[in-house]
């Protein structure tokens, strides 16, 4: 595994429904900020607001490059509806050379 100077990222993110975390990927994927995105149904436990809650949310795995974060973040605020979204960047160690290839293909390498 050669090293690939941390050029990639995991993004997560969850959205309350299935309608919000399609019309999430949907965008991200038209203004060519993320290679793929995939959605899995889940079932969070979280404190807000001083009480425990227990919700079912879609969780989103957004593959990209670190470089395209600040824009990925701002479509994902404007079009999310949590007062306070979950936006997690995980920084890729390595892959598959022809897979991450193909994100800076999909997602405009400048």
């Amino acid at each position: 595994m050669g090293s690939i100077e941390n050029k990639y990222a995991m993004l997560i993110s969850a959205c309350s429904n299935e309608e919000a975390a399609k019309k999430i990927a949907n965008i991200l994927l038209e203004k060519k900020l993320a290679a793929c995105i995939q959605l899995f149904p889940i079932n969070s436990f979280y404190s807000w607001k001083g009480e425990i809650c227990n919700d079912n949310e879609i969780i989103l795995f957004i593959k990209c490059r670190q470089d395209r974060y600040a824009a990925i973040e701002e479509a994902i605020i404007a079009n999310h509806p949590y007062e306070v979204p979950e936006i997690i960047m995980l920084s890729v160690i390595g892959g598959f050379s022809k897979y991450l290839s193909w994100i800076d293909e999909v997602s405009g390498e400048d």
